[in-house]
């Protein structure tokens, strides 16, 4: 049994909570889908957390932006991030996020950040007409934040959905497993009030966070 979770932004309140119920279920082999930057205040929490844990992550867009030195053109809130982020961001972990991976194949699964024609920034709409000339039977992305699992004829999509910032309504944090035959898909709930609290202190109004209660205002990419 492995658990699968992504996008974490720095949201480290979600991911404990996430990863405390990961240990509660007695799974130690855990991938992550990208973006464990972006958006929240406690970067370099959750980069610690995972590399202690030895995570292997794929490279999400927000990590991109991190690693590369390069900005999000279609987001300003998203440039603001990341312009506090890369002031706080040991070397240690800017060096870790550089390691990330495109793809990753393991444990019988496909996982990429977006989609297997832009692994780093593709906003999936999964269908079985996508993945009929794509190589497996189990595939997992993240980056759009809405948690689903989809059964074709001879294969299987999952997104687990974001630990750190859910857009499908529902605001607790998501994560998935895989046990070799089928995805389950799972929600923990968190104090997202604490992260707003962290935010403030960052310097950050509820413009940046104020998605979080509600789980549905998609304001940044």
């Amino acid at each position: 049994m492995i658990a699968i979770i992504s996008d974490i932004h720095g949201n480290y309140i979600a991911l404990q909570e996430v990863l405390k119920t990961i240990d509660n279920m007695g799974i130690t082999d855990i991938f992550c889908l990208g973006d464990v930057v972006g958006y929240y205040s406690q970067v370099n929490e959750c980069c610690d957390e995972l590399r202690k844990r030895k995570v292997s992550c794929v490279m999400g867009n927000h990590d991109w932006y991190m690693s590369s030195g390069t900005d999000c053109e279609r987001s300003k809130s998203v440039r603001d991030c990341m312009a506090y982020q890369r002031e706080v961001i040991t070397p240690e972990n800017i060096e870790w996020i550089r390691s990330f991976r495109t793809i990753i194949v393991s444990q019988g699964i496909s996982m990429v950040h977006g989609g297997w024609k832009n692994p780093i920034d593709e906003y999936l709409e999964p269908s079985e007409e996508y993945f009929k000339d794509i190589r497996g039977e189990f595939f997992a992305s993240g980056h759009t934040h809405l948690q689903r699992i989809c059964v074709y004829k001879n294969q299987v999509y999952c997104n687990p959905g974001s630990v750190g910032q859910p857009r499908d309504g529902d605001n607790r944090a998501a994560f998935a497993t895989f046990d070799g035959v089928k995805f389950e898909v799972f929600r923990v709930p968190y104090d997202f009030e604490q992260v707003g609290r962290l935010m403030d202190k960052a310097g950050f109004n509820s413009y940046y966070y104020g998605c979080l209660r509600d789980a549905s205002r998609n304001l940044h990419k």
